[in-house]
């Protein structure tokens, strides 16, 4: 006599799904966005090969007002460290300490800067300019500039640039830029050069940009004139005062740029900060307008930059910066009355968003980050605390059926990661375009033990969502949650809370059954 066999339920089916390394997407919908990004990515960097949080903060020199530009001066082996803030100007090159240089005055702390040959130049279009400069007796002088022309005041340039080995000033609210007469001069007679007969949508000159393709600087460089209104005047030679040498290549439509802080250099190319979002001059000026987004180098995030622009487009604090040493590049973002960061990873092109960085401008120091913010400087990449503050990640990654259109039930996961010290991990599931929001408690990893709620998290009460404390190591760790939860796409949502910790996530394990009924 056969026996029949048993009915049995359905099988597990265990998958592992990579953690988002494509980065943050604010273009795609999230029906059709692939599971390699994320919907949000907030202090987690996509690296090459994990999701990494971001580095922290910590004070460098107390301010007793807002630190809205600082400037880095390198000659020989002078190097030294300037911020400007209220209406005076410090030496900050050691930490803890500020030098105020007695005889300069700012009527506003927002400048720009830039060094040319041995000399750094300060300017806001409020003030005439002011150098800063080491002399051969290794003696400081922060002085006015040494220029002079017929027809300008001084007072009046708002921004600076260098293109074929000479200084350009831009004169503020008009298209006139003033070079020196002869190229490599820091002082003496400038001469004016008026953009309004070529111009085509008016506006006022914005900034002055070196570009080339090469990498570096040779006879095939060209100087770039940016408008308020976003057109870009193409010019090649290098002698302004010989029609047959200076030529104008061609003028294109752009985006409007944010501020006088618009334009970032990038391996010989200029990105410019504008209100479509962060563009190489390379994809941009060969193209007219409605096709440049589509070549973007913000063209992944594109919603969040559009959305950023609308609202805060003529606030201050629009930057970025290249941070070599992390492999990114930072774009400040103010944000109402916060400030937020749009970072990209230059190798692979991924993006993630960065928040409690409350800083008004970014400089370089001898390797290092700095921002400065409204009570002081800080230096950046420095520990993995916010000045002693928890870092809080979070990171949603896009939706996914995996692999299959059935009904599926979310039995377990198991999120794959290394931390330097334990941590506390909320880790569950959005089925289906819902929107939880489940919180979670800081880390206590260094004292040696971790509080728990009284509650446990994957309890009847609480079914989606659990919280995990792991134990800090470099090896990876690997352990199976329990989760419920029902839908045809899924959702992995990761939410760290920590102070000192260096979290790495590389995937995460799924185990779910499909379902003939299964609810």
């Amino acid at each position: 006599m056969l026996l029949k066999s048993p009915i049995r339920s359905n099988k597990s089916v265990s998958v592992a799904l990579p953690a988002p390394l494509k980065g943050l997407n604010a273009r795609d919908s999230l029906a059709d966005m692939d599971s390699g990004y994320a919907i949000v990515m907030d202090n987690y960097v996509p690296m090459d090969t994990k999701v990494k949080l971001r580095a922290g903060y910590s004070e460098y020199v107390k301010f007793d007002d807002a630190v809205e530009t600082l400037a880095s001066y390198q000659s020989g082996n002078d190097l030294t460290f300037i911020a400007v803030s209220g209406h005076s100007a410090y030496n900050i090159s050691s930490r803890g300490q500020k030098d105020e240089y007695n005889d300069v005055y700012f009527s506003s702390a927002y400048c720009q800067s830039m060094q040319y040959k041995n000399y750094l130049y300060f300017v806001n279009g409020l003030d005439e300019p002011k150098v800063y400069y080491v002399d051969d007796q290794d003696e400081e002088h922060f002085e006015n500039w040494g220029f002079s022309a017929s027809g300008l005041e001084a007072a009046s340039i708002v921004s600076i640039g260098v293109s074929k080995q000479r200084l350009w000033f831009v004169e503020k609210n008009s298209l006139r830029v003033w070079y020196p007469e002869v190229a490599g001069n820091i002082s003496g007679a400038l001469q004016c050069f008026d953009l309004a007969q070529v111009c085509r949508f008016g506006g006022h000159l914005v900034a002055v940009a070196n570009w080339t393709q090469d990498g570096g600087q040779g006879i095939d460089d060209l100087t770039v004139f940016i408008t308020s209104e976003g057109e870009a005047l193409v010019y090649s030679g290098s002698n302004v005062n010989n029609a047959t040498d200076w030529k104008l290549r061609g003028s294109y439509k752009i985006s409007p740029p944010l501020g006088y802080r618009c334009l970032v250099p990038y391996l010989g190319d200029v990105v410019v900060i504008s209100e479509d979002g962060y563009i190489p001059l390379s994809k941009a000026l060969p193209l007219e307008q409605v096709n440049a987004s589509s070549l973007a180098f913000s063209d992944a995030i594109r919603g969040l930059v559009l959305l950023r622009t609308a609202q805060n487009g003529k606030q201050k604090g629009w930057q970025g910066i290249i941070y070599n040493r992390g492999g990114i590049a930072i774009f400040n973002v103010p944000v109402a009355n916060q400030f937020e960061q749009h970072v990209i990873n230059l190798n692979t092109g991924a993006w993630c968003r960065w928040t409690n960085i409350r800083a008004l401008c970014w400089k370089i120091f001898d390797g290092r980050l700095y921002f400065g913010a409204e009570n002081g400087v800080y230096l950046y990449d420095d520990g993995y605390s916010d000045n002693g503050q928890p870092i809080i990640g979070i990171v949603e990654q896009a939706y996914t059926d995996l692999g299959t259109h059935n009904l599926k039930k979310i039995q377990l996961l198991n999120p794959r990661t290394k931390a330097s010290t334990k941590y506390s991990l909320v880790i569950y599931t959005n089925m289906d375009m819902e929107a939880q929001n489940l919180d979670y408690s800081e880390s206590v990893g260094y004292g040696g033990n971790t509080k728990w709620n009284t509650t446990k998290w994957s309890s009847i009460e609480r079914p989606i969502g659990s919280k995990w404390a792991i134990s800090g190591s470099k090896v990876m760790q690997s352990q199976w949650i329990s989760v419920s939860a029902t839908g045809y796409k899924l959702s992995i949502v990761f939410k760290t809370k920590t102070r000192g910790n260096l979290i790495e996530w590389f995937e995460t394990g799924i185990r779910y059954e499909i379902g003939n009924g299964v609810l």
